[in-house]
């Protein structure tokens, strides 16, 4: 499991409003080229976006669940992009202050990457989330105001 945490600048009811809205993952989630599509009533359990991820040509399209949804707390997805299983990306925003400490696991769940669990591959995994927490960071306070 891939594990990052980020303290951002921002109420958890801000950071959580960038996460209702499916079409703008492409803006802060690392790797990702496109939104294809989101589901209108994204983050509800079972709702979809489907994104295409990737860099330059090597691209595949990838298909995201909402499995758990707690409004303003906790949001779980199954990410599948087939060929390679699927994994699961849990999100959880706990009140700091007026600020947000946000919480990111990654596991596999099915596929090759459950045979490659572990060292490297998480360590690659948390790299690019904590980029990814970076962005969705950056986002939120230029939107919401505060400092990085």
């Amino acid at each position: 499991m891939a594990r990052n945490r980020r303290l951002i600048l921002s109420s958890p009811t801000e950071v959580w409003r960038l996460l209702c809205d499916g079409r703008r993952y492409g803006e802060w989630v690392t790797g990702t080229q496109q939104v294809l599509a989101a589901d209108p009533q994204w983050p509800e359990v079972g709702s979809r976006l489907k994104v295409r991820v990737g860099t330059g040509p090597l691209t595949l399209d990838d298909t995201c669940v909402v499995r758990i949804c707690e409004p303003g707390r906790r949001l779980e997805l199954e990410a599948k992009a087939d060929p390679f299983g699927a994994a699961r990306i849990a999100m959880n925003l706990v009140p700091w202050g007026e600020h947000t400490l946000f919480i990111l696991d990654w596991h596999p769940l099915r596929g090759p990457g459950t045979r490659m669990h572990g060292l490297p591959v998480d360590y690659i995994v948390a790299i690019r989330n904590g980029m990814m927490l970076t962005k969705l960071a950056r986002i939120a306070v230029r939107e919401h105001g505060g400092g990085v």
